[in-house]
C-alpha cells in the first residue's frame, strides 16, 4: 500500500466494508454490479436524451462475474429494451476489455448503419477479494478498486454535431502464446484454496513486449511520414550504439491516455515512451483518486483531461490499455469539439494535481522501505498478534 500510488478516497466493494469477503454470495456480487451498471446508465440516458428503446447494440464487459441470465440480460430487463437488440457479453478479458468491446461495436457499425451502441465496462471485485497471504496475490487488493462507466456510440451522421470523440484507429495485440506473459496476470487459488488474482514480477516485461508488437502496427498509421523517416535515418546512423533514439509520439498525438494499472505500470510506460510529467499526470491522478478500476480505468483518465479542459477540437488522444491474456489494445481518438465537462471529477478536480503525494500509510509503515532494513526477509519473520 505504501508504494501503490492510491490515496484514501478510492472505493472498495460494500461486501469488503462489511467484512463478508470470505463468504460472498451471488446476491452480493449482483448488488455490487447493479450499483455500477444502473447509476452510469441512468446518467447516460439522462444526459444524452437517448432512450433505452433506441439502443441497437449492447456490449458489456465484466471479467470476473458471469451469471445466468447474463449481465446484459439484467440491463435489458431493467430498461425493457427491444427484442431485436444485438447483445455481446464479455468475460475474462481483464483491464483492456473496454477497447475489445469498442472494437466489436466498430465492426458491427460496418454492417449495420445509423445505429446506437452502448458499451458498459466495469468489474466485480467483492467476490474476488483475496483473503489469503500469498504476496503476489495480495497485491491485487492493494491496486484494484470499484468503478465503471457506460459509453454511447453511433454511426448515424445526423448526430455528428453532438458527438465529442471520433475513433480514428484501433489495433489489438494478444500475446497469450507466450507462457510467461500468459501466467503473469492470472486468476488462481493459493495453496490454502483462497481464490485470487496473481500478479507476478514478469508483468512489466510482458507489457513491454506486447506494447512493442502493438506499436509496430499502430504507429505507422498515426505518425507523420517525416517522423518515420527521421527515426529510420537516426537508426541507420547510430546502429547499435546506446542512447535514446526513439520516435516522437507527440508528433502524431497530443494526449496520452494510459491505463492506471499501478504506479510501476504508469512510470514504466512513461519512461519507455519518453513522456513528460504533464503527459503522465492524468493517469497518476486517476490512480490516486480512483485506483485501478480495471476496464473502466481509461475513462477516468480521459475524464480527468476533460475536467482540466485539456481537450480541444482537433486534438488526438492515444489510448493505451494493458490486460490479462496478455493483451495490449490501443486506439486513437479525435476530439470533435472543445471539452470541459467536470464529469465524475466534479467534486475534487480543483485539488488536482496534488503537489504532495504523501501516502497515508507512510507514517505507520514507511519503515519497510528503509535501506538499512533491506537485509531483512519478511517471509522469514514471525509477527505476533
Amino acid at each position: 500500500m505504501v508504494n501503490s500510488g492510491i490515496g484514501e478516497d478510492s472505493y472498495i466493494p460494500k461486501i469488503v466494508m462489511d467484512g463478508k469477503e470470505e463468504n460472498p454470495t451471488l446476491s452480493d456480487s449482483l448488488e455490487e454490479i447493479d450499483d455500477l451498471f444502473f447509476q452510469t446508465l441512468d446518467n447516460l440516458f439522462s444526459k444524452s436524451k437517448v432512450s433505452p428503446q433506441e439502443i441497437d447494440i449492447l456490449v458489456v464487459n465484466v471479467s470476473l462475474l458471469s451469471p445466468v441470465p447474463s449481465l446484459t440480460a439484467r440491463i435489458i430487463n431493467r430498461y425493457k429494451m427491444r427484442h431485436d437488440l444485438k447483445v455481446y457479453n464479455l468475460s475474462g478479458m481483464g483491464c483492456s476489455a473496454s477497447l475489445v468491446a469498442i472494437d466489436i461495436v466498430k465492426d458491427m457499425f460496418k454492417v449495420y448503419k445509423r445505429k446506437f451502441a452502448i458499451v458498459v465496462s466495469t468489474e466485480s471485485l467483492g467476490a474476488n477479494w483475496y483473503c489469503g497471504n500469498d504476496n503476489s496475490m495480495m497485491l491485487s487488493n492493494c491496486l484494484f478498486r470499484s468503478g465503471g462507466c457506460s459509453m454511447l456510440f453511433t454511426n448515424n451522421p445526423d448526430f455528428k454535431n453532438r458527438a465529442i470523440l471520433k475513433l480514428s484507429h484501433m489495433v489489438r495485440t494478444h500475446f497469450g502464446s507466450n507462457d510467461e506473459a500468459y501466467e503473469c496476470c492470472i486468476q488462481v487459488e493459493d495453496s490454502k484454496g483462497y481464490l485470487g488474482f496473481r500478479l507476478t514480477k514478469k508483468l512489466p516485461r510482458a507489457a513491454a513486449q506486447a506494447l512493442t508488437i502493438n506499436f509496430k502496427v499502430l504507429l505507422p498509421k498515426i505518425l507523420p511520414i517525416w517522423e518515420l523517416v527521421r527515426y529510420f535515418l537516426v537508426y541507420m546512423w547510430r546502429g547499435k550504439k546506446k542512447g535514446p533514439m526513439g520516435l516522437n509520439l507527440k508528433s502524431g498525438v497530443e494526449h496520452m491516455c494510459i491505463h492506471p494499472g499501478g504506479r510501476a505500470v504508469i512510470d514504466g510506460v512513461g519512461k519507455s515512451l519518453a513522456l513528460t510529467d504533464y503527459d503522465l499526470e492524468p493517469a497518476r491522478m486517476t490512480l490516486h483518486r480512483f485506483g485501478n478500476t480495471s476496464a473502466g480505468g481509461l475513462w477516468y483518465v480521459l475524464g480527468y483531461m476533460e475536467a482540466k479542459q485539456r481537450l480541444k477540437k482537433g486534438d488526438r488522444i492515444l489510448m493505451i490499455s494493458l490486460g490479462a491474456g496478455f493483451k495490449c489494445n490501443n486506439c486513437v481518438w479525435e476530439v470533435l469539439r472543445d471539452l470541459k465537462d467536470p464529469n465524475v471529477w466534479e467534486d475534487c478536480i480543483e485539488k488536482y494535481p496534488l503537489k504532495i503525494m504523501d501516502n497515508p500509510y507512510d507514517e505507520k509503515y514507511g519503515w519497510i522501505n528503509e535501506e538499512y532494513l533491506s537485509f531483512i526477509r519478511l517471509e522469514d519473520c514471525v509477527f505476533a498478534s
